[in-house]
């Protein structure tokens, strides 16, 4: 998991403010490095099922999180999706 001054760093960087985690923008940078820390812990332990739940979960979201953004902006998905390499 992603410490707390990590989880201020995203929300100083795609937030308007330094209290704003309601963007989509944060949440999806929060939930990627959520996911990225997991990937890590999946590669010493393969059989751990329940937080492998947990990841499909944020996989989840981030991916509900994504799609509203290409309803509502078009530019601010690619430029996300850019910033933070999740896609091709």
């Amino acid at each position: 998991m992603i410490t707390k001054e990590q989880k201020n760093e995203f929300v100083q960087k795609y937030g308007k403010g330094a209290n704003d985690t309601g963007l989509p923008e944060v949440q999806i940078a929060i939930l990627t490095a959520n996911i990225n820390s997991l990937s890590e812990h999946f590669a010493k332990f393969k059989k751990d099922n329940h937080s492998r739940v947990g990841l499909l979960r944020m996989v989840g979201k981030r991916r509900r999180l994504l799609d509203y953004l290409v309803k509502k902006d078009i530019a601010r998905y690619r430029k996300i999706i850019g910033e933070l390499n999740i896609r091709k």
